[in-house]
């Protein structure tokens, strides 16, 4: 995929999904920043990509902190001098799963300020340095519950719905400004939320995977491989689109 030696931020990425996608980023010839609020993780992704050939720094940023995605791009642009691609992966989920009712504030308030909030200042950072540069591409990660009804998980449905429409929002806004805005929407996909969401039952891996026609869950690497072909410069002519990764879960 053509990525050689694009500059590519991703958040969220020293775990799962984002650290999927920063290795297979670099392992395509691009200089990666990988950022996550957990300096420890990113570093040891960091390292992984630099003892494999490639170029990558860390770049510790919480994503609900303006002041801290406003470093996060002048980092980028200060050692690399510009930013082409940025993958918005930073995500968390709910504590617990309950109906609307009971649906605690503490938890509404921490999911919209990481999945919303966090990629809006993304987004606008972003988009006003990729305006300088000439164009940029971004991809957002959203979620098969934002696409689709999912009980009990009311604010992580709310958040990526909003998701998929900030995407296209943009991609309309930009397109004739050489700035690209695609999402993908996994299913259940091995990572920390999976994790989490297994914990709450001991049969919830069989009651999820019933819902899965292919019945299994998602690799990191195989949503990793959707990003960055949307990252690349493959996929020139599209923009606002979401792909959906979710074993068929949505039909």
């Amino acid at each position: 995929m053509q990525l050689e030696n694009k500059v590519v931020i991703v958040t969220g990425a020293g775990s799962g999904i984002g650290a999927a996608t920063a290795i297979l980023c670099a392992a395509n010839g691009a200089k990666v920043v990988v950022s996550d609020v957990n300096s420890a993780n990113a570093q040891n992704v960091v390292n992984g990509i630099i003892e494999a050939g490639g170029n990558a720094l860390v770049v510790k940023s919480d994503v609900t902190k303006y002041k801290d995605v406003e470093n996060l791009i002048n980092s980028t642009v200060g050692v690399f001098g510009r930013l082409d691609v940025i993958v918005n992966n930073a995500g968390i989920g709910p504590k617990r799963m309950v109906k609307v009712a009971d649906h605690t504030l503490e938890d509404w308030d921490k999911v919209i300020a990481v999945n919303q909030t966090g990629v809006f200042y993304c987004m606008k950072l972003a988009i006003a340095q990729m305006l300088k540069n000439g164009g940029g591409n971004i991809v957002n990660v959203a979620s098969l519950a934002g696409l689709k009804a999912s009980g009990k998980n009311l604010s992580y449905s709310a958040s990526k719905f909003a998701v998929v429409g900030m995407t296209k929002s943009a991609a309309l806004e930009y397109a004739n400004d050489n700035i690209r805005v695609n999402a993908v929407c996994p299913g259940y996909t091995k990572s920390a939320l999976l994790d989490q969401l297994l914990k709450m039952r001991d049969d919830m891996d069989k009651l999820l995977l019933r819902f899965v026609p292919m019945r299994r869950f998602g690799e990191a690497k195989e949503i990793a491989e959707a990003i960055v072909f949307l990252a690349s410069d493959n996929t020139r002519f599209i923009t606002g689109q979401t792909i959906t990764l979710d074993g068929g879960a949505s039909l």
